[in-house]
C-alpha cells in the first residue's frame, strides 16, 4: 500500500521506485515523504530493510550503486510528524545511482523498545562503519553485524552521545578523576583481542604475531594504528582503528542559531576552511528557500577552490614526505602560505575564517583581490610543473607507489570511494557538474593506484586541464 504524505502526489522518480519494489516484493506498505531537496523518500518498515536495501542494488530498473550514507535521528521530541510514521528513532539510508543521476533516500521507523534492524554489511562492505556509527552514537542495533564495536568513542564510553537525552556540555558533567584503578581498566580495554574480529592466534605451522603500527604521521588526530596480523614477516590480515574522533559538532549545534552554528563547522575537516561552510549553508538556504545572488555564488566558488588547492598542497608534500622525500614538503608549504595570504586579504583570517553566511558571503572582494589571483595561478601553475618532475618522475617514488592501493571501479563503488578516488576508476563522475552546482567537464584516468589518483587532485582538480565554465559571468574586479 502507498501512503502520500499529506495527499501530495508522489513523484514520476518514486512512483518509479515503489512500482519497481511492489512487483518485486509483493505488496508492501510505503510512505511518501516530500522533501525541500527533493531527493524521493520513502519510509518503510524495519522487517523489510534488507530485502528492499538488495533489490534497490541488484535488481530495481533504477539501480542505486553506491551507499552514500547511512545515519539517524533521535526524533522522540519533535513535535510535527503529521502524515509521518510514527518514530522514537529514526535510520536514513541514502542510495545514489551513478547510472541515471539518481539519488533515493530509504527511511526505517524505530521505536524505542525496539531499537535493532538487519545489517546491510553483506550488501555493501561500507556499511560495516556507518552502522558501527550509529550504534556508537545512537544506540541502535544492526543483527548480523559482524564486529558491532564503538568506533569514534572509546570502548569504556557510556551512552550515546547524538541521543538528544545526552549532556551537550562538559560542565554539565562531574569532575574527571583519573584513578590508577581507572586507567589500568583504560588501558586493558585498548588490548586487542583477536577473536572478538574472528582471527586465530595460531596457523598449522606456527603462531600469529599481532603488532601495533602506528600513528602513521604526526598530524593524525587521536591514535590511529593499525593492526597487523603477522606470520614471520609476511602480513595476512589487518584492522584499521580510526581513533577516537567524536567532538560533538552536531551536539553543539543543538545549543546554536542557524548562524551562529558557521564557525564550528569551519573545524569539520580543518584544512577545508570555507568549504565546511558551504554544505551547511547550502542546506539551510534550500530548506528556506533562500536564492543566493550570482556574485555571491562565484565568491564562494572561488574561496572553496582556494581552501582545496591549500588543502591539496599539504597532501601532496607529506605523501611524498611519506615516501622518503624530505624537499617537497616545504616547497608545498611555501606555496600554501601565498594561498593564505590570499585569503587573509579577503576574509581577514587564513585558516578558518568561517566567512560564508546563510544567502550569501560575509563581505563583497577587496580591492586588488583579481590581481592576487592572476599572480598566484601564474606562480603557482609553474610549481606544479617543477613538482611533477621532482616526485611524480623520480625512480624511487615510482617504485614504492605504482600498483600500490588500487582497486576496481565495482571495489569502489561498494565501499562508498567518492571524488577522485573513484574517478581515478574512469568514473568521470564529479558531484559539482550532475547535480548541478557548477559547469566543470570531470577528469578521470583508468588505473585507480596511488599515483594515478594523485594526478586527479592538485592539478585543476576535476578540470581535466581547462578552466571551469561558470554557471554565472565571474565577479567584475571593484
Amino acid at each position: 500500500m502507498l501512503t502520500e504524505f499529506n495527499s501530495i502526489p508522489a513523484t514520476e522518480a518514486e512512483q518509479g521506485i515503489v512500482s519497481d519494489l511492489v512487483r518485486t516484493l509483493g505488496p508492501i506498505s510505503f510512505t511518501l515523504q516530500p522533501t525541500a531537496d527533493r531527493i524521493p523518500t520513502i519510509w518503510i518498515d524495519r522487517d523489510i530493510v534488507h530485502a528492499v536495501l538488495r533489490h534497490l542494488r541488484d535488481g530495481a530498473t533504477r539501480r542505486f550503486q553506491m551507499l552514500y550514507d547511512l545515519t539517524a535521528i533521535d526524533e522522540r521530541q519533535r513535535v510535527h510528524r503529521d502524515g509521518l510514521p510514527k518514530s522514537d528513532f529514526t535510520l536514513v539510508y541514502h542510495l545514489v545511482s551513478f547510472e541515471r543521476n539518481d539519488d533515493v533516500r530509504v527511511k526505517v521507523p524505530l521505536a524505542e523498545g525496539a531499537l535493532e534492524v538487519q545489517s546491510i554489511a553483506d550488501i555493501w562492505p561500507n556499511a560495516n562503519w556507518y552502522e558501527r556509527e550509529v550504534w556508537d552514537m545512537f544506540g541502535i542495533g544492526f543483527a548480523g553485524h559482524p564486529t558491532l564495536f564503538r568506533i569514534l568513542t572509546p570502548p569504556t564510553w557510556t551512552g550515546h552521545p547524538l541521543r538528544k537525552d545526552y549532556i551537550a556540555r562538559a560542565t554539565e558533567m562531574g569532575p574527571y578523576i583519573l584513578t590508577e584503578e581507572k586507567e589500568r581498566a583504560e588501558q586493558e580495554a585498548l588490548r586487542f583481542n583477536p577473536e572478538a574480529w574472528g582471527m586465530k592466534r595460531h596457523s598449522e605451522n606456527s603462531d600469529f604475531m599481532f603488532l601495533n603500527l602506528g600513528p602513521n604521521h604526526p598530524s593524525v588526530h587521536g591514535v590511529f594504528r593499525i593492526i597487523l596480523q603477522l606470520e614471520g614477516e609476511e602480513i595476512v590480515d589487518a584492522v584499521p582503528e580510526i581513533g577516537f574522533h567524536h567532538r560533538g559538532a552536531e551536539k553543539m549545534a543543538e545549543r546554536q542559531s542557524w548562524h551562529t552554528y558557521i564557525p564550528y563547522t569551519d573545524r569539520i575537516d580543518y584544512l577545508g576552511g570555507v568549504m565546511n561552510n558551504f554544505p551547511y549553508v547550502m542546506a539551510v538556504e534550500r530548506l528556506a528557500g533562500i536564492e543566493v545572488p550570482s556574485r555571491a555564488q562565484m565568491i564562494r566558488i572561488m574561496l572553496a577552490e582556494l581552501f582545496r588547492i591549500a588543502s591539496h598542497l599539504v597532501f601532496y608534500g607529506t605523501m611524498s614526505q611519506d615516501v622518503g622525500q624530505l624537499s617537497p614538503v616545504f616547497y608545498m608549504f611555501s606555496d600554501r602560505e601565498r594561498v593564505f595570504q590570499i585569503i587573509e586579504a579577503i576574509c581577514g583570517f587564513r585558516m578558518h575564517p568561517a566567512w560564508f553566511r546563510i544567502g550569501g558571503v560575509a563581505a563583497d572582494l577587496p580591492q586588488g583581490w583579481d590581481r592576487m589571483i592572476r599572480d598566484y595561478l601564474g606562480y603557482q601553475s609553474k610549481r606544479l610543473d617543477e613538482y611533477d618532475k621532482l616526485v611524480m618522475r623520480n625512480r624511487l617514488f615510482k617504485a614504492r607507489t605504482i600498483g600500490v592501493g588500487a582497486y576496481t571501479l565495482e571495489e569502489a563503488l561498494d565501499w562508498g570511494v567518492t571524488g577522485p578516488g573513484l574517478r581515478a576508476c574512469g568514473l568521470g563522475w564529479d558531484y559539482r557538474r550532475p547535480a548541478p552546482l557548477f559547469r566543470i567537464r570531470p577528469a578521470r584516468v583508468r588505473h585507480s593506484d596511488l599515483p594515478q589518483r594523485r594526478l586527479l587532485r592538485p592539478r585543476g582538480g576535476p578540470y581535466r586541464g581547462n578552466p571551469p565554465e561558470p554557471a554565472h559571468h565571474p565577479p567584475v574586479p571593484r
